[in-house]
C-alpha cells in the first residue's frame, strides 16, 4: 500500500475480521489501537512514484454533459415534439415485441380527434391493452411513436398530465374509504385540489353512503365506478378506459354510456377498450379493430358497420377477413 499523508491528517486504523477461524471473545467487546507520541512510520529514500496525473473524468464529465445539453436542445426542435398540437392522440408506426417472442403490436396507426368517443376493438390477445400501456409511457415500444397533443410520449412525459386513465383494473388501498382513496390520489398529483373536480368525480361514482365506507367491502362494480372517477379526477383532455363497464349492471352500463358521451360533447377525447360490440355501437363515434396487434380497419362506427348491419356482424367479418 502506497499512499502520503499531509502534514494535519489524521489517521483511523481499523482491524476486523469475518473469519470464523479466528478466536473470538464470547461476548461483545470493542478495542482500542493507540499509538505513543509522536508518532514515526518507516520510510524508503529510493522509493518514489510518480506524479498521477489528472484522471479522465475530469476531462470526460463535461464533455458528457455538453453532449447531452445538445442532444436535450435538438430533440426540443424536432418535428416530432412540434406535432399538431390539436390532435389529443396520433400513433405512428407502434410496434412492440415481447421477449418470448410474442409479437404484440405490429406497425399500428390512427389517429384521434376531440370530440370522439373511440372503441378499440378486438378480441384477447388483439393488442388493446398493451397498446393502451404505451400510451400511458407504462412500457416502451420498439418502434414507432405516440403523441398527445403533439408531443412524443415517454415515460413520465408532462404532457401525460392531460391523461386520464384505467388500466388493467382498479387499484385501491383497501382499509380506505372510496372518498380517502380519491382524495390520497389527487393530493400524490402535487395539484391544487380546486383543480381536482372532485364533486364532478363523485356523481359520477354515485356511490351515495358507500363513498366513506372501506373499499374492501365493496363489490366490483362499485370498484369499477370508484376507478373511472378516479380516472375522471381533473377533468383530463384525454380519457383512456379499459373494459369500463366490467361488473356493472345494465343500468349502470346505461349511465357510463350517458357519462363518456357527455364528457366528450364537452370538446374532450374518450378512447374505450371493450369487448361489448353492442355497447360501442350505442357509444363510440369512431372504432379501430384490431386482430393479431395489427390495425383490421378504422373509421366512423356507422362506416364500419354499413347499411343494414350491425357492428358485431362486421367485426366478426373483419376478424375472419385478418389483417
Amino acid at each position: 500500500m502506497d499512499h502520503r499523508f499531509d502534514r494535519g491528517h489524521r489517521l483511523r486504523v481499523v482491524v476486523s475480521t469475518t473469519d470464523m477461524g479466528f478466536a473470538t471473545p464470547p461476548e461483545a467487546a470493542s478495542y482500542k489501537i493507540g499509538a505513543v507520541s509522536p508518532l514515526t512510520v518507516p520510510t524508503v529514500p529510493a522509493l518514489t512514484t510518480a506524479a498521477s496525473p489528472l484522471p479522465a473524468w475530469v476531462w470526460a464529465l463535461p464533455l458528457a454533459a455538453l453532449a447531452v445539453a445538445a442532444g436535450l436542445l435538438a430533440r426540443r426542435r424536432t418535428p416530432a415534439d412540434s406535432g399538431d398540437g390539436d390532435v389529443p392522440l396520433e400513433i405512428i408506426g407502434l410496434t412492440k415485441k415481447y421477449k418470448n417472442g410474442h409479437l404484440a403490436v405490429a406497425d399500428l396507426s390512427f389517429r384521434v380527434e376531440k370530440g370522439q368517443v373511440l372503441g378499440l376493438l378486438g378480441p384477447n390477445g388483439a393488442g388493446k391493452t398493451t397498446t393502451l400501456r404505451m400510451l400511458m409511457g407504462l412500457i416502451h415500444p420498439d418502434e414507432g411513436e405516440i403523441r398527445i397533443f403533439g408531443q412524443r410520449v415517454t415515460p413520465g412525459a408532462p404532457v401525460l398530465s392531460r391523461l386520464g386513465s384505467f388500466v388493467e383494473g382498479p387499484g385501491f388501498l383497501p382499509h380506505l374509504s372510496g372518498r380517502d382513496n380519491l382524495d390520497l390520489y389527487w393530493r400524490a398529483t402535487g395539484r391544487p385540489r380546486a383543480e381536482a373536480h372532485m364533486d364532478e368525480a363523485l356523481d359520477i361514482a354515485a356511490l351515495g353512503p358507500a363513498l366513506d365506507r372501506a373499499v374492501r367491502t365493496y363489490s366490483q362494480g362499485m370498484r369499477q365506478r370508484l376507478a373511472i372517477a378516479q380516472a375522471m379526477l381533473g377533468l383530463p383532455d384525454l380519457l383512456v378506459l379499459d373494459e369500463p363497464t366490467n361488473g356493472l349492471d345494465p343500468p349502470q352500463i346505461r349511465e357510463m354510456r350517458d357519462v363518456l358521451v357527455r364528457y366528450a360533447e364537452a370538446g374532450r377525447t374518450v378512447i374505450v377498450s371493450s369487448h361489448l360490440l353492442a355497447e360501442v355501437e350505442q357509444t363510440c363515434t369512431h372504432a379501430v379493430v384490431m386482430a393479431g396487434g395489427r390495425r383490421v380497419t378504422a373509421g366512423p362506427v356507422a362506416e364500419i358497420v354499413g347499411s343494414g348491419r350491425r357492428l358485431e356482424d362486421a367485426f366478426l367479418e373483419l376478424i375472419a377477413e385478418g389483417p
